[in-house]
């Protein structure tokens, strides 16, 4: 069969696209480098005539203005399982579009196939290749099993999305419609690391061992840690998110996968998130292998590499080791993402470490991030029963089997000095020491 004839005949406008959505819909779309910005763009179009279409989405990279205006709100709700800028914004001004959604990220599609119907599915692809293959490229979080069951599929297909190796393959057979589209992908911006997070990356590469299988996330402290990872040896790479700074340790000769427990000689990712070069580095690279989140974060599968280290970041951490990284008080900032997949993998793994390293202060260090307990309604991301490593910029307190007495010093001792009398003070009146 000539595949090339299929594609066409599946070729349409975004017009086309918009009048599959119809009220009572549930639309879900790709994450992050891989959302349809020609969809996303041009949704709001239908507002006058739909009512009640449920748009799922992750970390959303711009401001669409189907959630963005008070008057969409009985079109469309944007069910988010990461919130970005654009969705704190629109909760912020009490839009009522926009709601979160709780998850595990291994969880994150399944779950919601087991709670409704997807009517549409829309993502990004690379090209077709000659035996009518497009990847899903730089995501396999949840598309993969969202588009099994999907009643349709359709995919912006962009020639500058890298053609990606493992689980990303779909064939135009299993594919609705087709939109050409030629956008620049979302790019995460580098942030260098300023001295207290230099700080805290010294402590944490200490914790890193030779032969280590790694996942690390995005920021300053991660980008502060991987700076220092140059004299390690023979590190692996099990991620959820595949990041600028793992290129440098793997043109460095520091990541070489060769000690990994599992998929010797591979990355193993389930999403990359990066600028132009990271996009060209994962291009048909058959080292990187994009596997479904389901998988990649599943903490069973995350335990089965020995020297697992996972390194997270919180917004605050109590006193008895609650962790937040979510949000603040009722005010949700961000999501769980797959910091508690991964962390729990790590602890459950043979010699394997589960670290979460923060600053000290925040708000220009008026406020301690140790802190008595977590603002009321703060939701708990990682549980104190499973907290294993705090690092900050004042040292590491390994807490994985202490008591609340003995977690409840040390994590006073890493916090800032400015602050260590009142957690002290706070700590007796709670019957902590």
């Amino acid at each position: 069969m000539k595949w090339e004839e299929v594609y066409k005949k599946k070729l349409v406008d975004i017009d086309k696209v918009l009048e599959l959505v119809q009220s009572n819909s549930t639309i879900v779309v790709g994450m992050t480098p891989m959302e349809p910005k020609l969809f996303l763009r041009n949704l709001h179009r239908v507002a006058d005539r739909v009512e009640n279409v449920t748009v799922f989405t992750c970390l959303n990279m711009e401001s669409y203005p189907f959630y963005m205006r008070e008057e969409y709100s009985k079109s469309f709700q944007n069910a988010s399982w990461y919130f970005g800028a654009s969705n704190r914004e629109a909760v912020k001004n009490r839009y009522g579009t926009v709601s979160y959604v709780p998850n595990n990220l291994h969880q994150a599609g399944t779950n919601l196939l087991d709670s409704r119907d997807v009517d549409i599915f829309v993502g990004v692809a690379s090209p077709m290749d000659k035996n009518g293959f497009l990847t899903l490229s730089a995501s396999v979080v949840y598309e993969k099993d969202v588009i099994e069951k999907a009643k349709k599929v359709v995919l912006e297909v962009n020639p500058k999305a890298p053609r990606t190796h493992g689980d990303t393959h779909v064939h135009i057979s299993e594919v609705d419609y087709l939109i050409e589209v030629d956008y620049d992908l979302p790019e995460a911006e580098l942030v260098e690391p300023a001295d207290v997070e230099s700080k805290i990356a010294q402590y944490v590469s200490e914790l890193i061992e030779d032969g280590s299988t790694i996942q690390i996330g995005i920021g300053g402290i991660p980008n502060a840690v991987a700076k220092l990872l140059h004299s390690k040896k023979d590190l692996g790479v099990h991620t959820e998110m595949f990041t600028e700074s793992m290129i440098d340790l793997f043109e460095m000769g520091v990541i070489t996968n060769k000690k990994k427990t599992l998929w010797k000689g591979k990355f193993v990712c389930t999403f990359a998130f990066g600028t132009k070069r990271l996009y060209s580095f994962i291009d048909d690279n058959p080292s990187i292998m994009f596997l479904r989140g389901k998988y990649v974060n599943d903490p069973y599968v995350v335990a089965q590499n020995e020297k697992m280290v996972s390194i997270n970041t919180a917004l605050m951490v109590d006193l008895t080791g609650n962790v937040c990284s979510e949000a603040l008080g009722t005010q949700h900032y961000s999501g769980t993402g797959g910091q508690l997949d991964t962390h729990r993998g790590a602890v459950k793994s043979k010699g394997g470490k589960g670290i979460i390293a923060l600053r000290s202060t925040a708000k220009n260090g008026t406020v301690s991030t140790i802190v008595p307990l977590l603002p009321l309604g703060s939701p708990v991301t990682v549980p104190r029963q499973e907290l294993d490593y705090v690092v900050t910029e004042w040292g590491v307190a390994h807490v994985r089997g202490k008591t609340i007495r003995e977690r409840t010093l040390q994590l006073i001792s890493i916090a800032h000095p400015d602050f260590r009398d009142v957690l002290t003070s706070e700590a007796r009146k709670m019957g902590l020491i």
